[in-house]
């Protein structure tokens, strides 16, 4: 100790270095990343949590009366598809752009894109929306908040997917529409085509087309057709709504070409439901290949043993039926058969070739766009193509070609047999059905000729 009591300092001991001071400055920022953390977790958490469970109500069609037509409409009958709560205005009609997404679509209405992808996940068990199409158009209803509140969207004629939004749930059911079907009748004079005759009798061209599909074995109707040759028939009509939609089947029809009566009546077999339109006799309209795999295309240059060749300038044979048509004119198969070849084919440009029974083959030249591959199966009537200019051609046409068992044959003079005809135990049930269908057709028209 020291004099006055004090202790004495040891000559070796150092005081502690002093503690270094946090500025405030990183204080401040160390708390606000601390809370800017915490609220990022507290985002994430409530973003990734799974909606409530839902099960998606699959609604059973309405009840129609016959094949649905072609047209859409503008809005649902609003009794079958109530708007979910609040929904006030709408629809607003969104036509699905080529190349959109369905998120792009949605986003666009006020859909986050957390929503977006629930709506998808939701809808899936009862349709796919991959399988949107580009062009149709979908229909929203959205409250005063704007808020979409249901979506719509036409699957087919007859039904259409709806979903309504309840809290953060979507729930999907695919509704159908309120069909009625009308039978009407129609006569017509064929002035210069089958289609301005059936038009000038305020009908539509496709109701022109199923005729000349149902006659296509026994009538070319681009070069057999002759002024004052008359038609009628009796056919149905689909309504929807009390709006035109479209047509359903002709019931009975007759055509009276060059003198020549042709005459198809539908049949339904009670057993099976399927039907099929036969002549009087039982025997089936359907042939065994169409006519012509373009309905109506005219006829530019026709079988031949021996045709100058308009390219090489030299007489050779030409085992085909050149039809003219414009450039992307769907090509249709004459018959059901198997795709062989489908490509590239020198001279012939882009070709198809199909195989078909009792050794038949078919061959559809100078193609702009091949619809098939090799291997495909392909039904009658069914596009497989359309018409090009390739190869060997000097403008846009079909080089349609047949053979049996190895040989070419002339397609427009062969005569092709019917498939199937009536069934034997069916033969009084139609016999009283032709009977019905006589009386429904309208009076024949009168020829100026």
């Amino acid at each position: 100790m020291s004099r006055g009591g004090g202790f004495q300092r040891n000559a070796d001991f150092r005081p502690p270095p002093p503690k270094p001071r946090i500025p405030p400055r990183l204080i401040v920022l160390a708390l606000a990343a601390a809370a800017v953390l915490t609220a990022a977790f507290l985002l994430l958490k409530l973003i990734t949590k799974e909606p409530p469970e839902s099960k998606p109500s699959v609604l059973k069609p309405d009840k129609t009366t016959t094949t649905a037509g072609t047209t859409t409409p503008a809005r649902p009958d609003p009794s079958a598809a109530p708007i979910g709560p609040g929904a006030a205005f709408g629809p607003i009609i969104e036509t699905i752009p080529l190349g959109s997404t369905l998120s792009d679509i949605l986003t666009k209405h006020g859909f986050s894109v957390v929503e977006a992808n629930w709506f998808y996940e939701e809808v899936k068990p009862v349709f796919d929306l991959r399988k949107l199409v580009a062009g149709r158009s979908i229909r929203l209803y959205q409250n005063e908040s704007g808020i979409t509140q249901a979506f719509e969207y036409d699957i087919t004629d007859r039904h259409y997917l709806r979903v309504d939004r309840e809290g953060r749930r979507f729930l999907p059911g695919i509704l159908g529409y309120q069909f009625e079907t009308r039978t009407a009748g129609l006569t017509g004079v064929i002035e210069d085509i089958l289609i301005s005759a059936v038009e000038k009798r305020g009908e539509k061209s496709v109701l022109a087309i199923l005729m000349s599909d149902l006659f296509a074995w026994d009538i070319d109707f681009y070069t057999e057709l002759r002024v004052g040759d008359t038609f009628r028939m009796t056919f149905e009509k689909n309504y929807r709504e009390g709006e035109f939609a479209g047509y359903g089947q002709i019931l009975a029809a007759e055509f009276i070409c060059q003198g020549r009566r042709y005459e198809a009546f539908r049949f339904v077999y009670p057993d099976t439901g399927e039907g099929d339109h036969f002549d009087a006799g039982g025997k089936s309209v359907r042939k065994e290949f169409l006519r012509s795999p373009l309905p109506f295309a005219r006829i530019t240059s026709r079988f031949s043993a021996s045709r100058l060749h308009p390219i090489h300038k030299v007489y050779r044979a030409h085992y085909g039926v050149d039809y003219g048509a414009p450039l992307g004119t769907p090509v249709q198969a004459t018959a059901d058969g198997v795709v062989l070849s489908a490509g590239w084919n020198g001279g012939a440009g882009r070709m198809i070739k199909l195989r078909h029974a009792n050794s038949f083959e078919t061959m559809y030249l100078h193609l702009n766009r091949i619809l098939v591959k090799i291997g495909d199966r392909v039904k009658m009537g069914q596009d497989i193509a359309t018409v090009g200019s390739t190869g060997e051609s000097t403008g846009p046409h079909l080089d349609y070609r047949i053979t049996q068992a190895g040989v070419y044959i002339n397609p427009l003079g062969k005569r092709f047999d019917p498939v199937a005809p009536l069934r034997k135990e069916y033969q009084d049930s139609f016999g009283r059905e032709i009977t019905r269908l006589r009386m429904l057709l309208p009076a024949p028209a009168v020829s100026a000729r």
